[in-house]
């Protein structure tokens, strides 16, 4: 017990068993069903205003849930010694929170130019309510329409967003600002990479990923809420450094 309370006076590790322990009580409890905490598409009824905090609670399964708390333990340390357990607390919240503004941002866009396209092959409105409400495939009473499109319109609507995955691109970056010459190893890759270089690259390969739709993390994930993390990330210790001066 000593040794646990110990342990938990850290603000890092209070977050990462907090993190932890919200998976699991959510897992048990709703069982891979929506539990109301992820992050919806703003159109989508089931959007609350809350979902901007607690969807960073969340993760898709351990192996998400792992590295997530890896790299935030890693790296979160380090910047609750610099600048201490509250503003490593704020910080963490507001890349979540920024990363899911610009997960909404794109999100919206992409339904957006997709109702666009649909609407001009005849569909309307009501149309595409349906399809994103109810999932309908409508597209045989309208020339031009495919099932993919209509599929594609739904998954943007209807698919959520979970993980920490935001909050630790912005550690990520007030890391590599604050120690750029760090030499961060990788287990895939034995070989030391100094910070300046490294978080750069990994933001690089998240941009490209976004824009062409090919990823080396795998399908379905949102590479334009990491690269919103990093950049709320950016602005914020740019904003302290510049108060600190």
């Amino acid at each position: 017990m000593e040794f646990l309370k110990q342990h938990l006076q850290s603000t890092t590790n209070r977050l990462v068993a907090a993190i932890v322990l919200t998976h699991i009580v959510i897992s048990a409890l709703f069982a891979g069903a929506p539990s109301g905490l992820e992050l919806y598409a703003y159109n989508n009824q089931q959007f609350r205003a809350w979902q901007l905090l607690s969807y960073m609670f969340l993760h898709a399964d351990w192996w998400h849930l792992g590295l997530n708390m890896l790299a935030l333990w890693s790296f979160g340390r380090v910047l609750e010694q610099a600048w201490g357990g509250q503003r490593l607390l704020v910080f963490f919240l507001v890349c979540g929170v920024g990363a899911a503004l610009a997960h909404l941002a794109v999100t919206q866009y992409e339904y957006a130019a997709l109702a666009s396209q649909l609407m001009a092959a005849g569909m309307n409105d009501l149309d595409l309510a349906r399809v994103t409400v109810e999932g309908l495939d409508i597209s045989s009473q309208f020339a031009g329409v495919g099932s993919d499109d209509l599929r594609e319109l739904w998954a943007v609507s209807n698919t959520p967003a979970v993980g920490a995955s935001g909050s630790v691109y912005g550690v990520l970056v007030a890391f590599a600002l604050l120690f750029p010459a760090f030499k961060i190893m990788l287990i895939f890759l034995p070989v030391p990479i100094s910070a300046r270089y490294f978080v750069p690259v990994l933001l690089l390969i998240d941009l490209t990923a976004g824009l062409t739709g090919i990823s080396i993390f795998g399908y379905n994930v949102a590479h334009f809420a990491h690269l919103g993390g990093a950049l709320a990330g950016f602005l914020l210790v740019m904003f302290w450094l510049r108060g600190r001066r």
